[in-house]
């Protein structure tokens, strides 16, 4: 018996393959896998992911039926996504399918009741309290996933575009963002009509670092985004949950803009996402 744990993400897959000693025998990097749009992208994504690990164990085929899976995945909640995905052809033993989000908040409190706001390329909430799943946030960007990643990105667009116009003034950050579509507003509004969050949300650590350099626009969105995160959090606690973690990529470098209340609450992740992953493998929690 084996178990196989997959983080299905919005910028990135990642699988883990373990035996039942919970021995990692092997691992698996791939693209962007968000079922939001296209169900066949992502699913080639996992694909590769799972592959890698499985050649990487050099399991062969009856070995690889042995597997109980569980996997989590960005954008399930879109209607039908679920059941698309589940109509895949798989070869494990099981498979079990839930939101990225969830498996984080699993992993997070090791299967224990708990909360994680989790600021990646998009940000969501996840409270668990007596096998019941709470949720703030998280319904795709550019209409939620406010504070994350792909937000901040958009932010700091927004304001380079009203800088570039006269609207307001330019700081070091616009100036750099600009200077990247050659001074050209169409140039960086061409680019708009076809960027993904994924492709907002490289923009999010430059903006932070400005931040953190004291630049006022870079400051403003650091500090909005951080209020947005603060209320997911805030939210959760006033569901009774009774931990909070915060992860995600995003995570760590905004938490020094979180108020220090806010930043007393939150407790050290137990495990990531990929534990999570494994712990929905091994005995279906959800």
């Amino acid at each position: 018996m084996y178990f196989l744990g997959i983080d299905a993400g919005g910028t990135k897959c990642r699988a883990r393959l373990t035996d039942t000693s919970g021995q990692v025998i092997g691992t698996g990097l791939s693209g962007p896998a968000n079922v939001r749009k296209k169900t066949s992208e992502a699913f080639a994504a996992i694909t590769d992911a799972y592959f890698q690990a499985i050649v990487e164990a050099k399991l062969d085929a009856p070995s690889v039926a042995e597997i109980r899976a569980g996997i989590g995945v960005a954008g399930i909640g879109r209607i039908g996504a679920k059941e698309e995905l589940q109509a895949q052809p798989l070869p494990f033993h099981t498979t079990t399918f839930t939101n990225d989000a969830v498996i984080a908040n699993l992993g997070a409190h090791n299967g224990e009741d708990g909360g994680v706001v989790i600021v990646g390329t998009g940000s969501i909430g996840i409270g668990r309290i007596a096998d019941k799943n709470i949720r703030i946030g998280g319904y795709g960007f550019p209409i939620s996933d406010e504070g994350s990643g792909a937000y901040i990105g958009a932010q700091a667009l927004s304001a380079t575009l009203s800088a570039a116009d006269g609207r307001r003034d330019h700081s070091g950050l616009t100036k750099d963002l600009f200077k990247q579509f050659d001074y050209e507003t169409q140039c960086l509004s061409d680019w708009l009509f076809s960027a993904t969050p994924k492709d907002f949300a490289a923009l999010a650590e430059q903006v932070i670092d400005a931040a953190n350099d004291s630049d006022p626009i870079g400051y403003e969105i650091a500090q909005n985004a951080a209020k947005h995160i603060e209320t997911m959090i805030q939210n959760l606690l006033e569901f009774d949950v009774p931990r909070i973690s915060l992860c995600g990529g995003i995570g760590e470098p905004i938490k020094p803009w979180l108020s220090p209340t806010i930043n007393a609450k939150l407790v050290k992740p137990h495990g990531d996402a990929l534990d999570g992953a494994l712990l929905l493998a091994r005995e279906n929690l959800v």
